[in-house]
């Protein structure tokens, strides 16, 4: 009789237990590490930016991110320099999403305008993110970059027609040492605030560049930082004056 009550038994306590998944550790709950962290120098600034991770650590969707934390500390000459010692790092910048102050956003990318650099110092950057309930993500991937000496930029003129602007330029100079690459050219809505990516996606050789991507009734604002390489970095100058351009209206 104990022997078929054991067996009865053993189904009633499955059953009332329930089927679950597997247990998820908290490690994997926590957001995704960053892994497109970059730094570039464009005119006095260092602008770092990194897109949103859109999956925790262990795959499932992300939910209920708050924010980040930016950490930047100056890279020390061989024999001085220490990556993993406490104080190595400080923090930057702290964003928090429901309200981003001092931080830009650029298509999918957040970006921060660093102005606290040293001609001839090499900083680094590393950044984490950060959910409403307070769990950290590991820490992204570090940005790298040299603060170096800007080419002078270049004065712009600009002319319209009935198929586009077109914008000339001259008196770029790249610095010591540093040889010219070309020119970028940002363009904004005259009602927009401020410029992001540029149009052309490789520096533009010639002193000319034609944009024929307007619309009739639209006002534009330009402006052009000239390219060079200075001791084996990359860098844009200070933007140019800026210029207001339209389509011609029709005799």
């Amino acid at each position: 009789m104990n022997k078929i009550l054991i067996i009865l038994c053993v189904p009633l306590l499955l059953t009332a237990c329930g089927r679950t998944g597997p247990l998820i550790p908290p490690e994997a709950l926590v957001p995704a590490a960053v892994t497109d962290l970059r730094v570039e120098q464009k005119g006095a600034d260092f602008l770092v930016s990194w897109s949103r991770p859109t999956e925790e650590k262990g795959g499932r969707s992300l939910k209920e991110l708050a924010g980040f934390r930016l950490f930047k500390r100056e890279v020390l000459p061989p024999g001085e320099d220490c990556e993993d010692c406490p104080s190595a790092y400080r923090l930057e910048k702290s964003v928090d999403l429901e309200f981003p102050e001092g931080i830009g956003i650029a298509g999918t990318r957040y970006v921060y305008a660093d102005a606290d650099t040293v001609e001839g110092k090499t900083y680094r950057y590393k950044v984490v993110s950060f959910k409403k309930d307070g769990t950290v993500s590991p820490q992204s991937n570090k940005g790298t970059r040299k603060r170096v000496a800007l080419p002078r930029p270049p004065v712009v003129t600009l002319s319209s027609s009935l198929n586009g602007v077109t914008l000339k330029w001259s008196g770029a100079q790249p610095p010591a040492g540093g040889r010219l690459e070309g020119y970028v050219i940002y363009r904004k809505r005259e009602s927009e605030t401020g410029y992001a990516n540029p149009l052309n996606s490789v520096p533009e050789k010639g002193p000319a560049y034609e944009d024929k991507r307007v619309e009739w009734g639209s006002r534009y604002d330009y402006v052009v930082r000239s390219v060079a390489v200075v001791d084996g970095e990359t860098v844009e100058s200070a933007p140019s004056n800026e210029v207001r351009g339209a389509l011609s209206e029709p005799e």
